[in-house]
């Protein structure tokens, strides 16, 4: 890959939502950059960092996400000829979305506006999603499988970094590069690579790899978990812990979990173990930073970085927000809204938790249509040999290993 192009430029043709200024205070990438990582994997401040742009500038990417959604929608609807032939309704609106995206965005020329667009479609609309999925967990459902799930979380963590961490070694990789794969996999991808990355002085060039790398296996992983689920016969909570604890970052994990029309009810409890990973971000930073730390000297430039890392910001609001909308659906108290127009002795009651569950479906598959319109396969393709190979060993391996203890506990 060609050295001369500036990183921010090159991080914003890898990234699946578009990277690019200071990204909180952690690492400098452009200003676009945080609106998809900060949103869709849980690092801090990050809209603070991205100018607000005008709605002239946005409404073509709204509007071509839309359009994507809408298409998804009708693809995915039974008894239609599509599905006749390819069984099109197997899969849901929210993969339609982004499996459509990516196909427009590498097959026809897109101006920038609309990236522009679905870039903030990303930025706004996953946290929001994610909350609203919260209404369909019910903490009593899962409470037979609620410790070996928070064992299996665990474990996919350790694994997962050792594993890429091992591998990249084996493979000839340096040590940073190595230990940034390893975050990227074993927590929320490019987020983890971001928030690694300044604490151990990883140049530009590792740093670009990881992402690239993470970025494309966990598309990969994507779009193979789900067809492998349905010949291994796996259940809905099966399915949705395997999801959570293989895949790479959250959309990809909600996108995989929500694919299956036989497993609906899986992208919750999938969610819910991501979330997991992902507040393990701060304490896998502090590890690494004080490991460093004491590997290089305390009076290093990592160690003055690490003490500046906010490490209770690293855990984003909206995790708070989805455990507490899912305690809420557990205790019973969302509530039932009573409609009566004027003039009319009936009325209509609407159950917030339904209403919720509609509003996630809509919203995710408008921000898998955004992402899939962010993908370009070709930057993501021109990663390299030796690292890409790396996260596709160690991702099925992560694979492989969590489905055996799935099969084993759940």
């Amino acid at each position: 890959m060609a050295t001369d192009i500036p990183l921010d430029r090159r991080l914003d043709e890898l990234d699946l939502g578009g990277m690019a200024g200071r990204y909180g205070s952690y690492v400098s990438l452009s200003a676009e950059a945080a609106l998809s990582l900060g949103s869709m994997e849980g690092m801090a401040d990050a809209a603070a960092a991205v100018k607000r742009r005008a709605a002239s500038d946005l409404w073509s990417g709204y509007l071509a996400a839309a359009l994507v959604a809408a298409v998804a929608y009708l693809v995915a609807m039974p008894n239609t000829i599509l599905a006749t032939y390819v069984h099109a309704d197997q899969l849901t609106p929210t993969m339609w979305a982004i499996l459509l995206g990516v196909a427009v965005r590498n097959m026809l020329p897109l101006p920038k506006t609309i990236s522009a667009g679905c870039k903030d479609i990303v930025h706004r609309v996953i946290p929001i999603a994610i909350v609203c999925i919260g209404a369909e967990l019910n903490f009593a459902d899962i409470a037979g499988v609620g410790g070996q799930t928070l064992v299996l979380t665990l474990g996919a963590v350790l694994l997962g970094f050792s594993l890429a961490y091992y591998t990249a070694r084996f493979l000839g990789l340096n040590h940073k590069t190595s230990l940034l794969l390893g975050s990227g996999t074993a927590i929320c991808g490019s987020s983890a690579i971001a928030a690694t990355a300044p604490l151990i002085e990883s140049d530009d060039e590792d740093m670009l790899l990881s992402i690239g790398t993470v970025n494309l296996v966990g598309l990969l992983a994507m779009l193979t978990l789900p067809m492998a689920a349905l010949g291994l016969h796996l259940s809905t909570d099966q399915f949705g812990v395997w999801c959570g604890t293989s895949i790479h970052a959250v959309p990809q994990v909600i996108a995989a979990a929500g694919s299956l029309s036989n497993l609906i009810g899986a992208e919750a409890l999938a969610t819910l173990v991501k979330m997991g990973r992902v507040a393990l971000l701060a304490p896998l930073v502090f590890v690494l930073a004080v490991a460093y730390a004491r590997r290089h000297g305390h009076d290093t430039t990592s160690d003055r970085q690490a003490a500046h890392v906010r490490y209770a910001k690293l855990v984003p609001w909206f995790i708070w927000a989805f455990v507490g909308v899912a305690l809420l659906s557990t205790l019973g108290l969302l509530p039932v809204m009573h409609f009566q127009p004027l003039g009319h002795s009936a009325g209509n009651d609407v159950e917030m938790a339904k209403l919720l569950k509609l509003v996630s479906k809509i919203l995710l598959a408008l921000a898998m249509a955004a992402i899939g319109l962010g993908v370009n396969l070709r930057a993501l393709l021109s990663v390299g040999g030796r690292a890409l190979a790396a996260g596709v060993i160690s991702s099925i391996l992560l694979a492989g290993c969590t489905l055996g203890l799935i099969r084993l506990f759940l």
